[in-house]
Parts: C-alpha cells; structure tokens; sequence
C-alpha cells in the first residue's frame, strides 16, 4: 500500500473508471428538503461529512433487518440472545477484516474515536511517554495527561514531519516505553500524513504507533499490516455507520495488563468475596476485559455493515470520484481571489474531502450562516476540535484563547475562525457545484439577508 492511498494506486482506476459518470453511494437525507430564508425550499447539501457523515441506506436496512431479532448480548441463553451475540462477534471479525488486523490484536468496540484514544491513554504503561503533534484533533491531543507528553510543532512538509519525530525520539529518556499518536488525515486540511514512515521511525526508536483514523477510513483503506501501526482508532458515525459506536484496534499486550477501562459486567470472568469482607476479581483477557456493561450491539452491527458496504463499493472507484469531487471544490474556490484554503504541506498534497479555507471580509461564521440559510448548504465554521492547528494555519499566537464557532472575538481577542466544507461517498456532483458557485456569489455580492449573533451563533435576523 502506498502512504499516500490517492496517488499511485488511484492513477491506474481513474484510466479505467470516470469518475464524473460514477454514482454516489445511497445515503439517508438525500431527498431532505430545507426551507430558505429568501422564500421557497431546496434539496439540503449536507457538506459537513467530517464531522458526522450520513448513514448509508445499506446499513440502515441492515440493522432494520436485525431490530425485531435483538436481544441481550453475552448475558442470556434465549435464541434473540445468542443470535444477537453471535452478530456481535461477527461483527469484530469485519472490522479485523477491513482493518487487516495481525492475527494477534484485539478489536476493542468503544464509544467513538474520542472514547478509544481516552481507552488508550488508560492503559499506558506506568513510565510511558507520547508523542503527540499539535495538529492533531484534540481527541488526539488531549488524553494523555497521565503521562509525559511532548508537543512537537506544526511540520510544514511530510519529511519534516518525519524529521521532527525522529529527531524528539532520539533525544527522549533512554527508559521507559513510548507512544506516538498521529491522525491518518487532518480534520482541517485533508491532507494525508505519512503514516507508514512516521510507524517506521517510532518502531526504530523503541515506540510505539496509534494512527488516528476518524477521517482516513470513511476515504481509503486502511492496513495495520501495510502501515505498521499498533493500534487503529476511528468512529462509527464518520464511517457512514449511525449511533454511538467506536473501535480501537491493535496489540492486545498493554490491554490484557492494565486494569479495565470500566469496571463491571462483562469485564469480569469472577468475582468473589473474601474473608475480609472485600472482593476478589478476575478480569477478561480478551477485548470483554474493556467493554464493561451491555454493549451497543446495534451500534457495532452498523459499523460492521458499513466496513462491508465500503468494501463491496470498491475503494478504487470511491477515492477516485472523491478524487474529482477535490478537484472540483478547490478549483472553483481558486477563481475567488478572497479564498485562501488553509494548508500545511501545499497545493500538491494528497488529501481526502476536507478542505478548510477564509474568506477576506467576512466572519467566517458569518459566511458559513448565509450558506445554509439562503443557499441550503451545511458546511463546519469554527477551529474544528483542532485550535492549535487552526490558529497555526490563520497565524495567531498558540496560546490565544477563544470559543470555538463565535462569530465574535473573545475579550482581547481577534475574530479566529476558519469554513470547512467536507464530503465523501455519497455525495452527488451538484452539492459541490452548488457550493461552489455559493461561495462565489456571496463573495461577489454579499449576503441577501441580516445576521446576528444569538448564543454565541451567527443567525439570520428575523
């Protein structure tokens, strides 16, 4: 596999396959209207895929399909039960499947990819140190206050990202383990991280590597193997999957030895009192020993009839309509002169659908208001759970705070916010062109109506 999946791989597809003649995957929503301030309705163009995308119409009729069968999972001997349980495993064994997990990892099923890092972040070693860049999500930035963590600084290139892990990896403590965490795709640019070269130089020094995977696996495949990494976390809910579901994957090693994330049912293979009065516990090895409590079985069957969705679809084909999709966006947003798209590694870089960028004389919460109300057009304003990255990317002092999404400044501070416009599989050509000759119009003739600050949000004025 390639570190960059939409490069080499999908120049070969985009001969055979034209993407522009290709179909975007059915999604709930699709035919969802939305009424406009202007007057009238028009078809919703939901552009916010980063943040939750809609759920394929695949998975919501599979777990339809379950629904009247569902039934207590691992807890009861009834046939709704052990069918339930049974689908539960299946289940894990998909996503080791679509993960091409070693033959040796747990799949650990979590709340979401927040959930699973925290799950991480508990089971580190007593002496463990990570290694974390501060372009990360802040669930990637943020659970690691139990250890020692570096912060290593924006990288402008993929090789100095590289250069910059090796170079704080060799001067670490010469004891102790060590952890890199690193996103597979940013949140805000899109832009695909090197990955296998960056699991190549924690594994030289001595580490270890959990990719961050929320945005990189809704768009390209992902191999524990190929890439080398210990450990996968990513949501359900950016994966085309509805409900609260998320996995970590990977070496079972630091899992089997900590204590549960959760104490509780399921967890616990015996318990038993002791004769003073306390109890004595045995513990799961297996991933049970980290999912405490009826688990969401429904949740996990949709993540489960996603990754076989994708599957099926084809990844080649997918990238490369995506591939078509950025294309299209980025070249419309360059003929507005206003527009600058917010990157770290250049025009060149390989990307999934995320593409962030600011418009001169505008708020962008202000901008983002008047797209959905007089245009239909859901896209993201804010620092998008990434303020060091967004503040590096918009040139303010990392240390400046703010309230993520005001369309108004914090007291002492400048107005910084960023537009991010997100899609994927199954969006259709018209969402992006409309979107495209929005940003144009608005910037050519400004909003039709008034706005105005309510809670903290920027909403027309009524």
């Amino acid at each position: 596999m390639s570190t960059y999946p939409n490069t080499a791989a999908t120049d070969v597809v985009t001969a055979a396959v034209d993407p522009a003649c290709a179909e975007p995957l059915p999604v709930l929503g699709r035919d969802v209207t939305v009424p406009l301030v202007t007057g009238g309705e028009v078809t919703y163009a939901a552009l916010d895929y980063a943040a939750s995308a809609p759920a394929l119409q695949r998975v919501w009729d599979d777990v339809a399909a379950y629904t009247p069968y569902y039934g207590s999972v691992h807890r009861g001997a009834g046939y709704l039960s052990q069918l339930s349980t049974d689908l539960f495993e299946q289940s894990r064994a998909t996503v080791a499947g679509f993960l091409d997990c070693r033959p040796s990892d747990q799949v650990v099923f979590t709340r979401s990819t927040t959930d699973s890092l925290n799950l991480l972040a508990a089971v580190l070693p007593a002496d463990c140190q990570v290694f974390v860049f501060e372009t990360e999500h802040h669930a990637s930035l943020l659970p690691w206050e139990n250890a020692k963590v570096t912060y290593l600084n924006a990288p402008r290139t993929p090789a100095q990202a590289v250069e910059t892990l090796e170079r704080a990896l060799a001067e670490r403590e010469p004891y102790g383990s060590a952890l890199v965490c690193v996103t597979g795709a940013s949140n805000v640019t899109g832009e695909l991280w090197p990955v296998k070269e960056l699991a190549a130089a924690a594994h030289a020094h001595g580490a270890r590597i959990v990719l961050d995977a929320a945005q990189l696996a809704p768009h390209h495949p992902v191999s524990v193997q190929e890439l080398d990494v210990d450990w996968v976390a990513f949501s359900g809910h950016k994966l085309y999957a509805p409900f609260g579901s998320g996995v970590l994957a990977g070496r079972a090693d630091w899992l089997q030895e900590a204590e549960p994330y959760l104490a509780g049912g399921g967890a616990s293979r015996k318990v038993a009192r002791r004769a003073d009065g306390g109890v004595d516990v045995e513990w799961h090895t297996t991933a049970a020993r980290h999912e405490a409590g009826s688990p969401n079985v429904i949740g996990v069957y949709s993540i489960a009839s996603a990754c076989k969705a994708l599957t099926e679809a084809g990844f080649e084909g997918l990238v490369a309509r995506e591939r078509h999709l950025i294309a299209k966006v980025r070249e419309g947003l360059a003929q507005v002169p206003a527009v600058r798209i917010l990157s770290l590694f250049g025009d060149d870089a390989p990307r999934v659908g995320v593409i962030s960028f600011v418009v001169d004389g505008w708020n962008s919460s202000h901008f983002a208001a008047a797209l959905s109300a007089e245009y239909g057009i859901g896209v993201r304003d804010g620092l998008f759970c990434a303020h060091p990255l967004v503040r590096t990317l918009l040139g303010s002092e990392p240390q400046a705070q703010g309230e993520c999404g005001a369309p108004e400044a914090a007291p002492g501070e400048r107005s910084l916010n960023a537009i991010r416009v997100s899609f994927g599989a199954g969006t259709p050509d018209e969402h992006v062109d409309r979107f495209v000759g929005a940003v144009k119009e608005l910037v050519a003739d400004g909003a039709k109506w008034q706005y105005r600050t309510e809670e903290g949000r920027c909403v027309p004025a009524v």
